[in-house]
């Protein structure tokens, strides 16, 4: 991977290299052993593993601690899905269709603790974390390019996560984001589908599970 430090005027420095595993396919940041400073964790697709970097003051990084990621991780995100004020893992599978949800214990390690699946041949590629029911909760919704839906995952708030609610996309949705397109102050979804040129805006309302979804069509050029 390559760290390019930044300058007060918008330009960085030449690129760190910072050797990984094989084949790193994503990248998140977060403060990992909460000494105030930003550490990286990334996800090696062709070692089924991920590496974290614990971060100095003076942005370099320590050498890399590897942890099992499961069959070719291909997306991670962090985010507290135990309420416990430290930052857990969740990467998306693609070769076993599955999302696994790593929690941080001890120092410096993580156990996974659930497994979160949309159906076999889902071939989970991207998904987003955020509270989507507005219960204070982190949950997670996942594309899957393989069954062209998303499915959203409510948790729990002690790392276990109520089963699936699944909406239909466009053909291979490969890439999601979150946000509030319509200012109802509730978090939609936005989707870009690889085989039909289309996005899809979701505008979810969890309780009852309830949609309305908008195909929005790209012109190539």
């Amino acid at each position: 991977m390559s760290v390019l430090l930044g300058y007060s005027n918008g330009s960085f420095e030449d690129q760190i290299r910072i050797s990984t595993g094989s084949t790193p396919q994503s990248v998140a940041v977060g403060d990992f052993n909460n000494d105030t400073r930003l550490d990286i964790v990334v996800g090696n697709s062709g070692s089924n593993d991920m590496s974290i970097f614990l971060g100095y003051d003076n942005g370099s990084f320590a050498n890399q601690m590897k942890f099992s990621a499961g069959t070719m991780p291909w997306s991670l995100a962090v985010g507290d899905f135990n309420n416990d004020t430290t930052l857990d893992i969740v990467v998306t599978n693609y070769q076993s269709s599955g999302v696994g949800v790593l929690l941080r214990y001890l120092k410096m390690e993580f156990l996974q603790q659930s497994t979160l699946t949309a159906g076999n041949g889902s071939q989970p590629r991207s998904f987003v974390i955020g509270d989507f029911n507005n219960d204070y909760r982190m949950d997670v919704i996942v594309a899957s390019s393989g069954s062209s839906s998303i499915a959203i995952f409510l948790g729990c708030g002690n790392y276990s996560f109520a089963d699936p609610t699944q909406y239909s996309t466009g053909s291979r949705p490969i890439s999601i984001a979150t946000g509030d397109f319509n200012n109802d102050n509730r978090l939609d979804v936005v989707v870009a589908n690889l085989l039909c040129g289309c996005g899809c805006v979701h505008e979810e309302e969890i309780f009852p599970p309830t949609h309305t979804h908008t195909l929005l069509f790209i012109k190539p050029l």
